[in-house]
């Protein structure tokens, strides 16, 4: 099956080729925790989901963040098919210049063992909304400069004091969503 790889260390997506067996991904990554997204449509992205406490380097596809290697694969309804999109347009896809305020949060988060897209609930009136912790640092990157010194020293007191950094997490989700109200 046709797949293609994203480097990020070496900043190199190449096309591979690659027997989908139940063991295929955890091969790839050397690693049982793999994260798996469909933010590439008609595609699966998988990642390892221990690149973030082992400081691996981060970057975007389109506006998503992802940390470390990734695995890119087709997906044709519920059956996973040869990637269609062309190395060099998801090239042209992914962002390496990772801005401070991201560098700064991933590098305090790697000392926890959060996961940037497991789904968290938030209220915004009567809606709830399944947010994770990738849209957070999206959301606070976005905030004025104080914002982010405000988070980021709220994280490291957090971490500190050894609370629950998933709760920090999703009360700072709910501020953001609150704020945009």
């Amino acid at each position: 099956m046709k797949a293609l790889s994203i480097h990020p260390s070496v900043r190199e997506v190449k096309e591979i080729e690659i027997e989908m067996k139940a063991n295929t991904t955890y091969s790839f990554f050397n690693s049982i925790l793999i994260d798996e997204s469909q933010m590439l449509s008609g595609h699966l992205v998988f990642t390892d989901a221990n690149a973030l406490s082992q400081n691996k380097s981060a970057y975007f596809l389109g506006e998503h963040l992802i940390v470390g290697d990734a695995l890119v694969i087709g997906k044709n309804g519920l059956e996973e098919s040869d990637a269609t999109i062309p190395a060099r347009t998801l090239a042209e896809l992914i962002n390496y210049e990772t801005p401070k305020f991201y560098t700064d949060v991933l590098k305090l988060l790697s000392k926890s063992d959060v996961n940037l897209y497991r789904e968290f609930t938030v209220t915004r009136g009567d809606e709830k909304l399944s947010l994770n912790c990738e849209w957070t640092l999206y959301a606070f990157n976005a905030a004025d400069d104080k914002t982010k010194e405000y988070f980021l020293a709220q994280l490291t007191q957090t971490l500190e004091t050894n609370a629950s950094v998933e709760e920090y997490v999703r009360k700072m989700t709910q501020l953001a969503i609150n704020s945009g109200n």
